[in-house]
């Protein structure tokens, strides 16, 4: 019996190279990992069998090994990274790897600025409702996956995927069906003005396979910039209430369709929306309508997207949300609000990267309008410079949002305190929500009782 491949992959912080090592795993590869920090994400992956260290250790990199994977965190100076490149082994960035298994696939790339991992997640769960056999790498956990950001059944169908614009990584991918419902400038750090953000989407389209299809929300003025760009593709044109396509070599639309009603039992008038993109994308596959609609009105949310995580020990509800885009947050707090109306919102947000709050800080001036209470505890640093951290802290930020009570949290653990007396004077009153990218959604586990 042949020995099984073999696979190392090196920052387990990333959720998309833990899709990978699911992936692998599924494949009955042996499957190494290693990350500089534990999480409660690192010991899923143990109970599934993947063989995992808390620290980087150059002499697992052995000629045994087939490949290395790794994430944009990890730095090229990493001992494990510069042992595998001594031996000659194959080396391959996370969405590099990612794109060698999904191109072989009749790829569905979701791709825009925000609430990707919703949409993809509503597509993935139509198709795991379907017969038709598909894979899926998702950014989040989902219950539906067995708590998992990968599933698979069956062989050499559709592939669903986030395809993250981050350093043009989506470009890896030659999908056969692209969605774009939004680009608002981000990435700061990579993408020096915003004409270069929107290229990058510009040469995205370019990769679609030849008669296949885009979906272009025709109400966001960038998105809209991209229709017409080629010829031998389909694009379908969505707005809020239809959806029309432009046929190859023809400059016309079809007749304008409608959706069917969509109720769904999570918040948000940009939810609803997701739902609508995927109802859309169900339908192109060809997957039976009333199955896109159960689907899509037993969707109740994913890990980390306005999760509702248990009660605090005096029964105020906390929720998980990943948003920190500006854009995302007063989106997220507004939906929120509209949902719990008589609970105060006491709002713990965590910024993600020192250069992107310098970028982004003017729009977050006015982004927490639909917040009760704010708290900063910290500024979550990755890929900073020694000129960004000096340019803003937490209390720079504080002073600069426009809100009579938002506050200096100093750190993780001076906010917990804060939470813990917060919840103490205020029982069952409110909503407490962790939001940001990072770290401070590990305040869960401190926090909840129930």
């Amino acid at each position: 019996m042949l020995e099984k491949n073999s696979v190392y992959l090196v920052g387990v912080g990333w959720i998309w190279v833990s899709a990978l090592a699911r992936y692998y795993l599924s494949k009955q590869w042996k499957v190494y990992w290693s990350d500089s920090n534990d999480s409660h994400l690192i010991d899923k992956l143990i109970s599934e069998w993947a063989d995992i260290i808390i620290w980087s250790d150059s002499n697992r990199i052995t000629k045994k090994i087939d490949l290395v994977i790794y994430s944009e965190a990890v730095p090229s100076t990493q001992s494990e990274l510069l042992a595998a490149n001594e031996l000659g082994i194959k080396m391959l960035k996370y969405n590099v790897a990612l794109a060698e298994i999904a191109n072989e696939h009749r790829l569905i790339a979701v791709a825009w600025t925000h609430w990707k991992s919703t949409t993809t997640s509503m597509i993935s769960q139509i198709l795991k409702k379907s017969t038709e056999d598909f894979w899926s790498v998702v950014w989040t956990l989902l219950k539906e996956f067995h708590g998992k950001n990968f599933f698979s059944r069956g062989k050499n169908n559709f592939f669903v995927i986030e395809a993250c614009e981050y350093k043009e990584h989506f470009l890896a991918y030659k999908p056969h069906l692209a969605v774009i419902t939004n680009i608002e400038y981000d990435h700061a750090d990579y993408f020096k003005t915003p004409k270069s953000y929107v290229k990058a989407f510009e040469d995205f389209i370019n990769k679609i396979i030849p008669w296949w299809f885009c979906v272009i929300n025709w109400d966001d003025t960038n998105a809209k910039t991209l229709i017409w760009l080629r010829d031998d593709i389909h694009y379908i044109l969505v707005s809020k209430e239809s959806y029309s396509t432009i046929f190859p070599t023809e400059k016309h639309t079809s007749n304008t369709e409608y959706y069917p009603e969509i109720v769904l039992n999570v918040p948000g008038e940009h939810i609803l929306f997701d739902a609508k993109i995927a109802f859309i994308v169900s339908q192109m596959i060809g997957i039976p309508e009333i199955i896109s609609l159960e689907t899509l009105e037993d969707y109740s949310g994913v890990w980390r997207r306005m999760e509702k995580i248990g009660t605090s020990d005096k029964w105020n509800l906390i929720m998980s949300d990943y948003g920190h885009h500006p854009t995302e947050i007063i989106t997220t707090l507004k939906a929120i609000k509209s949902w719990y109306p008589d609970k105060q919102l006491y709002v713990v947000f965590q910024p993600h990267q020192y250069s992107r709050t310098i970028e982004l800080l003017d729009w977050f001036k006015d982004s927490f309008k639909y917040a009760d209470t704010v708290i900063i505890p910290n500024i979550y640093e990755s890929r900073d410079s020694d000129d960004d951290k000096a340019a803003i802290n937490t209390k720079k930020l504080v002073s600069e949002i426009h809100h009579n009570n938002i506050h200096d949290g100093i750190s993780l653990e001076h906010t917990t305190e804060l939470i813990y007396s917060y919840d103490r004077n205020n029982p069952n009153s409110s909503i407490i929500l962790l939001l940001g990218a990072w770290d401070v959604d590990t305040l869960r586990y401190k926090i909840k009782t129930s």
